[in-house]
């Protein structure tokens, strides 16, 4: 899997356009981090990547129906420590 294509905070596909992406402090598209976690130059939300795990995981089943909570949770753990944002933390 190839992170440049997911938001390097909550792992969301950002798609072919850039309308996912998030803003820079001087407005222009960041081009690592979703419009849902970055906006201005800042994260939207001062969180830990195990909270960000548990929003996400609503999410994750809402779009892949077969899923588990649980399952959800393990793929993300595997996942998030892979982007940018928690790689170093």
């Amino acid at each position: 899997m190839n992170t440049t294509d997911y938001c390097q905070s909550c792992g969301i596909p950002m798609g072919e356009t850039n309308e996912l992406y998030g803003t820079k402090n001087n407005r222009t598209k960041s081009e690592d981090y979703c419009k849902y976690c970055f906006e201005d130059g800042n994260f939207t939300a001062d969180v830990s990547m195990d909270e960000m795990i548990e929003i996400c995981v609503p999410h994750m089943i809402s779009v892949n129906e077969n899923m588990s909570k649980d399952e959800a949770r393990k793929m993300m753990k595997e996942f998030f420590p892979n982007l940018k944002r928690w790689k170093n933390k």
